[in-house]
C-alpha cells in the first residue's frame, strides 16, 4: 500500500495543526529577528567580552527552538519524504543541523557565521521574500549572457584605456588589471569625475569622449539590462502566483495532498455512478 495514501496518525495531525496555526509563523519570525539582534550585539566587543556565556546560552536556546520548529514541520508533513521535495525546507534543515554539528570549540568561527546565516531563514518563512528570491533565481540563465556582454565591454574599454592613458595616469590606467578596476569604479559612478576623469582631462582634452562613451554603454545600457531582466522575472513570478492562487495552490509550498484529492474525486465519481446504476435497476 502506498504510504502517501495511509492517513496520518493523531500526533502527526496535532503537529500539523500547530504548524498551520496562524500564530506559528509570526512567532518563528520573531525568534529569527531576535536571533539577528543577538548576532549583531556579538559584534560589539564592549557587550560581548565578559558575557560570552550569556550569548552562548541564548544561542543554544534559539537553536533548540528552531530544532523543535523543524521537527514539528517534519511531523506535520505526510508523508515525511515530501518535506524534502522543497528546496527551502532543505535550506532550513541544513542550517539548523549545522548549528548542532559545529558546536565544538574548534569551530567557533564557523558557528558564528552559521548564526548569521540563520537570519536568512526569514526568507523561507515570509512568502513574499520567497517569491522575490525565486524570481531572482530565474534570472541566472539570462544573467550569464549579460555578464558575458559586460565582460566584453569592460575588456574592450580597458584595453583602449590602457593604451591611451597609461602614461598620463599610471595609477588608474597603468595596466590592464588596474584599468579594469578603474572602470568598475567609473561604472558605479563613485567619485569617477574628480578622481579619475578630470586629472586625465587636464592633459588630454578629448578624454571626455572615452569616459562618456563607457558610462553610456556600461551604466545606462548594461546595468539597465540587469534591471530589466530582474523586473521581467519578478512580474512573471507574480503572475504565476496569481494563477496558482486562483487554482487554490501555493507554488512555494509542496501540495502533498494533490494525489489524494484526485483519488478521492475519482472514488466519489465512481460511487455516484454506482448509485445511479442501482437506482436505475430498482426502477426497472
Amino acid at each position: 500500500m502506498d504510504i502517501s495514501q495511509t492517513p496520518p496518525s493523531k500526533w502527526r495531525q496535532y503537529a500539523k495543526r500547530i504548524v498551520e496555526h496562524k500564530a506559528f509563523t509570526p512567532i518563528i519570525i520573531a525568534f529569527i529577528l531576535f536571533n539577528a539582534v543577538i548576532v549583531g550585539l556579538e559584534t560589539y566587543p564592549n557587550l560581548y567580552d565578559g558575557n560570552e556565556n550569556v550569548f552562548f546560552t541564548l544561542d543554544r536556546v534559539l537553536l533548540w527552538i528552531f530544532t523543535v520548529e523543524i521537527a514539528l514541520r517534519l511531523a506535520g508533513t505526510h508523508p515525511v519524504s515530501s518535506f524534502f521535495k522543497n528546496g527551502w525546507n532543505w535550506f532550513d534543515f541544513v542550517i539548523v543541523l549545522a548549528g548542532h554539528i559545529f558546536v565544538g570549540g574548534h569551530f567557533v568561527t564557523v558557528l558564528r557565521i552559521l548564526r548569521v546565516l540563520r537570519v536568512l531563514r526569514a526568507v523561507t518563512v515570509i512568502p513574499s521574500l520567497r517569491r522575490l528570491v525565486d524570481a531572482l533565481m530565474r534570472t541566472i540563465p539570462a544573467m550569464g549572457n549579460i555578464m558575458v556582454l559586460m565582460f566584453l565591454v569592460f575588456y574592450i574599454f580597458a584595453v583602449i584605456g590602457t593604451i591611451l592613458y597609461a602614461d598620463i595616469s599610471p595609477e588608474y590606467f597603468g595596466s590592464l588589471q588596474a584599468t579594469m578596476i578603474t572602470l568598475f569604479q567609473v561604472v558605479t559612478l563613485e567619485s569617477w569625475a574628480e578622481e579619475v576623469m578630470r586629472p586625465v582631462l587636464a592633459i588630454d582634452p578629448w578624454a571626455w569622449f572615452y569616459f562618456v562613451a563607457f558610462i553610456l554603454v556600461g551604466t545606462f545600457v548594461i546595468f539597465n539590462l540587469f534591471i530589466g531582466v530582474i523586473v521581467n522575472n519578478v512580474e512573471k513570478a507574480n503572475e504565476a502566483d496569481q494563477d496558482n492562487e486562483e487554482d487554490g495552490a501555493d507554488p512555494l509550498i509542496p501540495d502533498t495532498n494533490t494525489k489524494e484529492l484526485q483519488q478521492l474525486r475519482e472514488e466519489v465519481s465512481e460511487l455516484k455512478e454506482m448509485l445511479r446504476s442501482m437506482q436505475h435497476n430498482d426502477k426497472t
